[in-house]
């Protein structure tokens, strides 16, 4: 049965949207094209924890009993509200046998502008199909917030899902997240905020815009389009300030500023040719060395982003067993 729970800081309440029961089992494999997302910044005076602290939200009532429908076999999908604004939604995807599993975040891209979860319906069902519980997130876009509110979203969505765990047969001490371009770069903001984050034991990136600053300054003199469009996002989500007049935000948002020691393993994939380049992941991998958290860097030939590369033979399968090398 799909539901969606609508919560806030003062009362809850469960909204059924029609009888539409959804399984793992009957969903079609959706195409899960992304767009490309991006953000890069400079400087090394970023504070650690200073900006997009999570916001506490209220427990969702549980969605009701659906034993008596014929449809439902052993995956249900309930979509959460984890605060008021409509983009503060993510889709749940769990195993109806009772068992407590690991589960997997998963965020789209979109130039942080655009985009939507339902892009990943695929992806999210491919995890499920290993057993996991799969939380698909949807966040406020830059035209409806600025930086650091998309930070903000996951970490209340992660917040959420944890707290309710029992409601998913889920363990809160027990999941990665997955970031596709845009949703790459929020990714790795969660794992290297602060000092680390309870349960969470690994990043994902696919052609993640780790740097925002790079961004900036690899589409400043460049007649690739998508190079320039990247830049004007990473503008935007800044509230439409550039670095010089703004490099607190800036330093927030660039994730390498942020790597600390207790920060989560990354595995990170982009094209050799591709415009979110190399160099972001580079960047991030050379900082948390220095603390001894390990990152892995691989690339693949031509010149494809996000969904496309994580499509190329062989990057699926890898970041599947990179992933269940690390949840138990």
């Amino acid at each position: 049965m799909r539901t969606v729970a609508t919560v806030s800081a003062l009362a809850l309440a469960a909204l059924m949207i029609g009888p539409t029961a959804v399984h793992a089992s009957s969903v079609a494999h959706a195409a899960s094209s992304l767009s490309p997302a991006s953000a890069t910044v400079t400087a090394e005076s970023a504070g650690k924890g200073r900006q997009g602290e999570p916001t506490p939200t209220a427990t969702p009532t549980p969605p009701p009993a659906t034993a008596t429908d014929p449809l439902v076999q052993s995956v249900s999908v309930d979509t959460i509200a984890y605060g008021p604004h409509i983009r503060q939604r993510m889709d749940v995807w769990h195993q109806t046998d009772g068992l407590v599993r690991p589960a997997v975040f998963v965020i789209h891209g979109g130039w942080w502008s655009s985009g939507d979860k339902k892009q990943l319906t695929a992806v999210a069902q491919s995890y499920v199909e290993q057993g996991y519980t799969v939380f698909n997130l949807n966040y406020r876009l830059s035209g409806d917030a600025a930086w650091p509110a998309q930070r903000t979203d996951t970490f209340n969505a992660i917040a959420t899902a944890r707290r309710t765990a029992p409601m998913w047969a889920f363990d809160p001490d027990n999941y990665v997240v997955v970031g596709f371009s845009a949703g790459g770069h929020l990714a790795t903001a969660v794992g290297t905020y602060k000092d680390g984050q309870p349960g969470l034991r690994g990043v994902v990136g696919i052609s993640p815009v780790i740097s925002p600053i790079t961004a900036y300054n690899e589409g400043a003199d460049t007649v690739d389009a998508n190079s320039r469009k990247l830049r004007e996002s990473a503008i935007r989500l800044a509230g439409g300030c550039e670095p010089a007049k703004c490099p607190k935000i800036w330093n927030s948002m660039e994730v390498p500023l942020h790597a600390s020691r207790g920060d989560a393993p990354v595995l990170t994939f982009h094209a050799e040719d591709e415009f979110v380049s190399v160099e972001h992941s580079l960047r991030l991998q050379t900082r948390l060395a220095r603390f001894g958290v390990h990152m892995t860097v691989r690339t693949e030939p031509g010149s494809d982003h996000s969904s496309l590369v994580y499509r190329l033979p062989g990057v699926a399968e890898t970041v599947h067993a990179w992933i269940a090398a690390r949840l138990h």
